[in-house]
């Protein structure tokens, strides 16, 4: 799924949309043994509203519209639709409009004995519905839909006790620790996912979107042991390979200038990709180009295809995990950190035979540990 058909299904994840339907929901809980306490599928459209309400607030999160970063997309194997494999799972639930409680069941077993949770944890499910209108040849929707995308929307839920604090005792007028013995079930989802995805306007069962809400550290055994599928890199693995191609390519020719002018660059490429609906990627070819633009040299260039190969093999890039908001120069005994639109005010330079950083002050009014400093003239001599 692009930017675009996960902004559709999120925007129209409402009854006020007249396109959309939660039909049933599904709740389990099972506890930090591996077992599963309860599970009950409901009515959504007889749910009272406020409980209706938080169901869904609570499965909407899952649809984040941060596209191959919290939210990602992963094929199915092959074997995945043999029975016992997690997409033949998902599609007996999904066929049977989540009634089928045998299949409900096989499905949350399975969950249990491969998810990687140290703790309870809640199953959050939702069979929904939405209906999908096509454009005429006027690029207007019509009033009709053609089809309808029938999909489940999972959330799983962390439980504890909640944290430490402090609470008032009227009876004896004072702050006391709190005591809560009750487990919570968290409202924000820690992991999710929807299948089938909704690809071209259309549902593709070969497919599930994976939710997480700690892009820098997924819950893989999600992704691997519960869905079979292959794990593909996070963002802060994503930063890391790239920048040992960037090591390993440009060498010694790396610069200051070099580093900023390329983050710049990748910074156009996503803004260029702004109003496209695939997140801008980055292969080999493009990361050549860009090199080549930077300055790298035309004898490291060579080595450029082999060294990515032998890093991420085919893989490609989500150039916006590769974009550093701020750039950070650091010694072991200095570091400063310099804003996207001051990178042109700093530059390196052997001063007296000294390697220095030197920052141009265009604004006189410079503060240290917040106190205004005056600085000190320029000697002639210097």
């Amino acid at each position: 799924m692009n930017k675009k058909e996960v902004s559709e299904i999120r925007k129209n994840f409402s009854g006020d949309s007249g396109l959309f339907v939660t039909h049933r929901i599904l709740t389990a809980y099972i506890d930090c043994q591996k077992e599963i306490k309860y599970r009950e599928v409901r009515s959504a459209v007889t749910m009272p509203d406020d409980e209706r309400s938080v169901f869904k607030d609570t499965l909407r999160q899952v649809l984040s519209p941060s596209v191959g970063k919290a939210f990602t997309e992963y094929a199915f194997p092959n074997e995945a639709y043999e029975e016992g494999g997690c997409q033949n799972m998902l599609y007996n639930m999904l066929d049977s409009c989540l009634q089928d409680m045998e299949a409900i069941d096989v499905f949350l077993s399975h969950i249990a004995q491969n998810i990687q949770y140290t703790e309870a944890f809640a199953v959050i499910i939702g069979f929904c519905t939405y209906s999908v209108r096509k454009k005429d040849k006027n690029d207007e929707y019509g009033e009709d839909a053609d089809e309808e995308y029938r999909f489940l929307l999972s959330a799983f839920c962390p439980a504890n006790t909640g944290s430490d604090g402090f609470i008032y005792d009227e009876e004896t007028n004072t702050l006391i620790k709190k005591e809560n013995t009750e487990l919570i079930v968290q409202k924000a989802p820690t992991d999710g996912l929807l299948f089938p995805v909704f690809s071209d306007r259309s549902p593709d069962i070969n497919h599930v979107m994976y939710y997480t809400k700690t892009p820098k550290k997924p819950n893989i055994s999600i992704v691997e042991e519960v869905l079979g599928c292959s794990f593909v890199m996070s963002a802060d693995d994503e930063k890391s390979e790239f920048q040992t191609i960037l090591r390993t390519v440009a060498g010694d020719e790396l610069d200051y200038m070099m580093i900023t002018t390329l983050n710049e660059r990748m910074t156009e490429v996503v803004d260029d990709a702004k109003t496209e609906t695939e997140v801008a990627t980055m292969d080999n070819k493009l990361l050549k180009n860009l090199l080549s633009d930077v300055g790298v040299s035309p004898e490291r260039l060579e080595m450029c295809d082999k060294v990515y190969e032998d890093t991420v093999g085919t893989a490609t890039f989500t150039v916006s995990n590769l974009i550093e908001t701020k750039t950070t120069l650091s010694t072991p005994e200095i570091t400063v950190h310099i804003k996207k639109t001051a990178t042109d005010k700093v530059r390196t330079a052997t001063v007296g035979g000294r390697r220095c950083l030197l920052i141009d002050l265009d604004d006189p009014c410079v503060e240290v540990n917040g106190l205004p400093t005056n600085l000190a003239p320029v000697s002639a001599e210097e």
